[in-house]
């Protein structure tokens, strides 16, 4: 495992990145040994970093859950970062690309959780009962690798690319509803740019919530009460610029939108 002097060295150099939009090189081209504990690492100690300065954990997300998402990636496996406050921007509200490097926007499923989701052994139908409700999510990623390029390890230092995130629309009740036909279209300036259903992200959406209740309670950890947790891109992810408008309509759920600035 990694000293810890280099996990803070490598949480601090992410977290510049982020804050000064600048890019870097993956961190596993100076670390091939690099393992999964280690990675986490790096995420929680940028978290502290965050968090330290004032920002607040409201959820948690799913990456790279979609089979198109990774087939884009060239991965087979999800990864799990976190949401925090700073990173929310309001329904129809302003994203400045100014303080982004290279933005791309994913349409999402976002449960928001009525009760405490633990694992391990958390399945579909334990998600679904602790569900409040759904909403349309639009996550913007933004790696802070050079030409949005990395590996599975330096993703999940990174915080699985996790930028900034919408949710809105009409609260969607989960009961009696089969999410993996529920589709979705994603709008860029009034023009359809991709569609989808909640089947995309490993057969079923609450699939993805699942599995990162299973991965916090392997570390001890679990989804409070309130969490709002985005499961994962639904299409392949659609690149952003300044003066962009997305928009996302959720089948039943209404719309979430926001504009880059």
């Amino acid at each position: 495992m990694m000293r810890d002097s280099t996990i803070a060295e490598l949480a601090q150099r992410l977290d510049e990145c982020a804050l000064q939009a600048r890019d870097t090189t993956k961190i596993t081209d100076e670390h091939p040994d690099m393992d999964w504990a280690d990675a986490y690492a790096v995420q929680d100690a940028l978290r502290g970093r965050q968090m330290a300065r004032g920002a607040r954990l409201v959820g948690y997300k799913a990456g790279l859950t979609s089979f198109a998402k990774m087939r884009q990636m060239g991965v087979d496996s999800p990864v799990f970062g976190y949401l925090l406050d700073a990173h929310a921007v309001s329904d129809g509200g302003d994203c400045k690309v100014s303080e982004l490097i290279h933005p791309k926007v994913e349409p999402e499923i976002a449960f928001v959780l009525g009760r405490e989701l633990k694992g391990p052994g958390c399945h579909i139908g334990a998600v679904l009962a602790a569900t409040d409700f759904v909403l349309a999510g639009i996550e913007v990623i933004d790696s802070r690798y050079r030409d949005f390029k990395f590996d599975l390890k330096s993703v999940i230092a990174d915080n699985t690319s996790a930028a900034r995130f919408v949710v809105g629309g009409q609260p969607l009740a989960v009961y009696g509803r089969d999410l993996r036909t529920t589709g979705v279209v994603l709008e860029k300036n009034g023009r359809p740019v991709a569609f989808g259903a909640g089947a995309a992200v490993l057969g079923h959406p609450a699939t993805a919530v699942a599995m990162l209740a299973n991965h916090l309670g392997a570390r001890g950890e679990s989804l409070p009460a309130g969490s709002v947790v985005l499961s994962g891109g639904i299409t392949e992810a659609v690149a952003v610029a300044a003066g962009d408008h997305v928009c996302l309509k959720l089948q039943g759920a209404g719309s979430t939108s926001l504009c880059f600035v």
